[in-house]
Parts: structure tokens; sequence; C-alpha cells
């Protein structure tokens, strides 16, 4: 019974709400895993593309990918460098693939279309997801006397965009390395 979130939602207080109003019981060291979409659209980060202007870089790109300039713009603004980018045949809008601000290399920078209120809008990643997973933590744990880690996560595609995983993309109290055979394994 999560709501619809919206700019300027405190993510703890419904969370909690909606945690003691169901069955849940939060415990010790449980990790609760949260989409990035409802800390990005409280956070204010849900684009208005009437609101941008692209860039004549945004607009070649866009022409060559058959893709809104609009959003090739917000694309280009979230990347550090757009990495590659290609038009299959069978694809109606071509990809980007970039190295995010944030260290990700993703497709499109994690712009994203999907859960917004229409087409003109897209919703980028938390500023600091790993800040924003800290105030949640450090509040349910608060309220719920437990300790707990959380994730927040984003939906990959996998090469040629065949396919979906969850990556985290913002963490507290959950290590983002493993020690495996006496080598230090970054995950991210």
């Amino acid at each position: 019974n999560i709501p619809d979130i919206n700019e300027g939602d405190n993510i703890s207080d419904i969370l909690i709400s909606v945690l003691e109003q169901s069955s849940i019981i939060l415990k010790e060291h449980d990790v609760l895993c949260l989409a990035h979409k409802i800390f990005s659209k409280a956070e204010g980060n849900v684009i208005a593309l009437k609101d941008v202007v692209p860039s004549h870089e945004a607009r070649a790109m866009a022409a060559k990918l058959n893709k809104d300039s609009r959003k090739v713009d917000v694309i280009m603004r979230e990347s550090n460098h757009v990495l590659r980018s290609f038009k299959r045949p069978d694809q109606n809008e071509g990809v980007m693939i970039c190295e995010h601000r944030l260290g990700f290399i993703s497709a499109n920078a994690a712009v994203d279309e999907s859960n917004t209120e229409d087409d003109q809008t897209v919703i980028t990643l938390p500023k600091d997801p790993d800040a924003s997973a800290e105030l949640l933590k450090v509040e349910l744990a608060n309220r719920f006397g437990v300790r707990l880690g959380v994730v927040i996560t984003d939906t990959f595609g996998r090469p040629w965009r065949l396919g979906q995983v969850n990556v985290a993309v913002g963490l507290a109290a959950v290590p983002a390395t493993k020690q495996t055979n006496g080598k230090n394994i970054k995950r991210r």
C-alpha cells in the first residue's frame, strides 16, 4: 500500500506508516531493497522535457539515434562520457552507453521514462544515492529499534538490451565489497 511518491514526500515517514499498518515486522539485520524511483521522485529528480533546451551536440546525437533531443540532452548532462551509441535496425530508437556521473556504466545514463506521469517527463538517479539510503536506514532503525541495511536499486539492461538485472546504486550498512579467497572484489 505504498502510495505514489511526489516531490517533497518523506520516504521514511511513508515507509514507517506503511510498515506499521502492515503485518511486516522489521528484524535485526534485515535489508530493505527499494527502487531508486521513489527516492528520485521525492528528491525532485523528475525532469519535464518541455523545460529542456537541447544543445547542438544533443540534437546531432538525437538525429543519429532517432531519439528525442531533449532526452539526449538530459542523458548527456547525467554522463561523464558517452562511451558508445548505436541503433540496431530492429530498434525504433537507439541506445547511448554512458558512464554515469556516479561511475556506473549503463544505457542512457540510467535516465528513465517508465513510471512517469506521461511521456514528456524523465527520471534521473538520486544525486547521492548512498546518502539517501543512509538517511532512510537511520530513520527506520531509530523508529523500529533494529539495525538495518538499505539498498537502492535500478534496473540495468544487459548487453544488447536483451534482459534486465537489478543493480545496487546506493548502499547503507551493506558492504559494497566482498572478500573472496583473499582477494577484494569491488561490487557496486
